[in-house]
């Protein structure tokens, strides 16, 4: 289970950590996508601490093409790069990881389809398909016993397709062993 980060510090070094390393401005629903993404941070915490370190000048709002934007500002720099080491390792690591992943995932142009055959005896086969133009980079098939798991899948690949291509990927990887060491 991943450490979840309770002190308010904490979380706005970790805010000012991912937004240092990722090095351009993003809109707040992707910056909250990325920092929420592994479970070290919740809603709530992530929101106000957001906040303050827009009321401290650490981020700057700027106007994008179509919403505002938010960057680290000179002072956030400083902030980050003199704290950071009070964050764990393994925290910095797997979260810088996973942004940089799930931010390759949108910019990529990435497809997701999800199709079904029906079997006899009122079964399925579920076809979870993630293409990055005309390249497919994962396709899982499940045998499934009923169209309530088709439909639960079906919602959840459409909802978080780059979570599930994550667990899919670390599940193999043995990254989160402790699922199969269960």
């Amino acid at each position: 289970m991943s450490e979840l980060l309770k002190n308010k510090n904490d979380i706005k070094i970790f805010v000012l950590y991912l937004l240092e390393n990722i090095g351009f401005p993003m809109d707040y629903t992707t910056i909250n996508d990325i920092a929420l993404q592994d479970g070290f941070v919740n809603y709530f915490d992530f929101a106000d601490a957001f906040a303050e370190l827009l009321e401290t000048g650490n981020i700057e709002e700027i106007q994008g093409e179509n919403e505002p934007l938010y960057k680290i500002t000179l002072q956030g720099i400083d902030v980050a790069e003199t704290l950071q080491s009070k964050l764990h390792g393994s925290i910095r690591e797997k979260s810088l990881k996973s942004a940089v992943r799930f931010l390759s995932f949108r910019e990529k142009g990435t497809r997701v389809r999800f199709e079904f055959d029906i079997l006899p005896n009122e079964r399925f086969l579920s076809h979870c398909i993630i293409s990055e133009k005309d390249d497919e980079i994962m396709r899982v098939s499940l045998k499934l016993e009923s169209r309530a798991q088709l439909e639960k899948i079906r919602a959840n690949f459409y909802d978080k397709p780059e979570i599930v291509y994550r667990g899919i990927l670390s599940v193999l990887t043995g990254e989160i062993n402790y699922l199969i060491d269960g």
